[in-house]
């Protein structure tokens, strides 16, 4: 292995980790992956201690404000009806995402073309699907081939069990003549890469102690440890440096000591998220880039899609056990994924099925909905929403628009002293005439299962997991940052991987087709590297 280090991988969350595994397939390259977190030990996760529901309220936030972790850093989502979600640490977000893996759908590539909003991307679904067929066999992937609202599926895992209630709110669908599926999850429902099948510990998002899900600190990590990929964890990169050439050089980062380093490599890639990649490279300023690096257009940081959701919950007259089982995973419906002309909105959305609250969760909320008071019928009241709630969330296209965007907050930084960021986020009219008609069709799938609809809202704020859009790719340098292939127009040796270079954002949870899309982009670079350097 060359002594000179040819990659480094900054951030080693969803599409980092598959970009190390990827690219350390050429044992000739010397890879580097940068992490600013540290490495969670499956051992400690919350599943394993019966308060494991509290954690979610602190050290197992998927809200960094609330979280406050060493390698958190400052958010102000103020000014957003969306609070941002993230992890930061060795496997990123998916130590605390749900596990529900969908594909984006073919139209969601041609977006002008079919519906005449937003921009097409520069690549189509069948570029992908190569790479989403890869992608699935490495994380994992459970699900039922056959859907008629997709391609074919070459194979999946055996689908997560639908329960008692799943079932029920098939029937419901079935009732309508409506489309639903059993989810795609990244969940071993049998045992898969050496890793265990899920035993049902229910707390999917605040890490699985069983192995079951598909994080990617056990999927495509490991595998690329053993190839050689070298990890320098709670290692915070702040800015990247570039040459006399209008190269990257490399990166300079605060190790844990809180120390400076220069890190010098051929080629930089980028996968901090769809906040963490614009906030790197806006504070990566210099005589050349003085508005911070590839952001010569002043794109860096615009085009911020969230996928706004609705919420409505139903109750159920008898036991269902609705709380046992991944919570994300149980059925979707894609009936009102694609535009139609008789509705006051382009595009649509995704009916997520969510299985019912844990105990704790049950109580609370119950408590604060004026639903579980406390005092003598505490108890009956309780045991009249516990194991039989179910809830609908409405995954709405989010359309790109250029006043939702993430800037650098300088009067608020990080242990490291790198500025945190703002957000500005506003609904679109598109989007709030599609929430409303979620809403409203939701409540008909409820009450065609047998449940009574007992809560119905919109947007839910504490939903801010899916960043997208702000490094967007195109052909056309004025109109975007990065090309198909991730590589930035200005600078041809720095890669963006992650969502962030995402034309639209579909309406269906975005880390199977980001992991796709890096897949794809490092295809290119493991055929082109040495063209790219020389």
């Amino acid at each position: 292995m060359s002594s000179e280090i040819d990659i480094i991988i900054i951030g080693s969350g969803a599409s980092g980790a598959a970009a190390a595994w990827s690219l350390s397939r050429n044992n000739s390259w010397r890879v580097v992956c940068i992490e600013q977190g540290r490495q969670t030990n499956p051992s400690n996760y919350p599943s394993t201690r019966m308060d494991w529901e509290m954690d979610r309220l602190g050290a197992y936030s998927s809200n960094p404000s609330v979280r406050k972790g060493s390698a958190d850093y400052p958010i102000d989502d103020s000014d957003s009806p969306i609070s941002i979600a993230n992890f930061n640490g060795y496997g990123g977000s998916t130590i605390l995402y749900s596990a529900h893996f969908p594909r984006f759908h073919p139209s969601d590539f041609r977006t002008h073309s079919l519906d005449g909003v937003a921009e097409d991307w520069p690549l189509t679904y069948s570029e992908l699907e190569p790479f989403f067929s890869e992608n699935e066999k490495m994380m994992g992937v459970a699900g039922l081939v056959g859907d008629p609202a997709y391609p074919d599926y070459s194979s999946l895992l055996p689908p997560v069990p639908l329960g008692a209630m799943g079932r029920a709110i098939a029937e419901g669908f079935n009732s309508l003549g409506w489309h639903w599926w059993p989810s795609y999850a990244a969940i071993n429902t049998h045992k898969h890469g050496n890793r265990g099948p899920c035993i049902n510990l229910g707390p999917c998002n605040t890490g699985c102690a069983q192995g079951a899900k598909s994080s990617v600190d056990l999927t495509y990590l490991p595998a690329a440890r053993l190839q050689g990929v070298e990890f320098l964890t709670e290692c915070r990169v702040l800015e990247i440096v570039l040459n006399s050439r209008g190269l990257a050089e490399g990166v300079l980062y605060a190790d844990a000591s809180g120390a400076h380093r220069l890190l010098k490599a051929r080629v930089i890639i980028v996968a901090c998220s769809g906040i963490g990649t614009p906030r790197l490279l806006l504070n990566s300023k210099s005589s050349a880039f003085p508005n911070g690096l590839i952001n010569e257009t002043g794109l860096v940081g615009r085009n911020l899609m969230l996928h706004p959701l609705a919420y409505v919950e139903g109750v159920f007259d008898r036991d269902m056990r609705s709380s046992i089982g991944p919570h994300g995973c149980c059925i979707l419906s894609q009936q009102f994924y694609e535009t139609d002309a008789e509705r006051d909105f382009k595009r649509g959305y995704t009916l997520q099925v969510l299985r019912g609250a844990p105990p704790v969760e049950t109580a609370i909320t119950g408590y604060f909905m004026r639903q579980v008071p406390i005092g003598t019928d505490h108890h009956r009241r309780f045991f009249s929403l516990f194991n039989r709630t179910a809830g609908i969330a409405v995954i709405t296209e989010d359309l790109p628009e250029l006043h939702n965007r993430v800037e650098l907050d300088l009067e608020h930084v990080d242990s490291s002293g790198m500025p945190g960021v703002k957000i500005h986020y506003t609904l679109g009219e598109n989007t709030k005439n599609m929430l409303k008609h979620g809403i409203d069709m939701s409540k008909k799938v409820l009450e065609a299962s047998g449940a009574k609809v007992i809560s119905a809202f919109a947007p839910v704020k504490h939903t801010g997991w899916h960043l997208m859009g702000t490094v967007r790719m195109g052909e056309d340098p004025k109109t975007s940052v990065v090309n198909k292939y991730g590589q930035a127009h200005a600078v041809k040796n720095i890669f963006i991987i992650d969502s962030s270079i995402f034309v639209t954002s579909g309406a269906v949870n975005p880390v199977a087709t980001a992991q796709a899309l890096t897949l794809h982009i490092c295809d290119y670079l493991n055929k082109n590297l040495e063209s790219l350097v020389d």
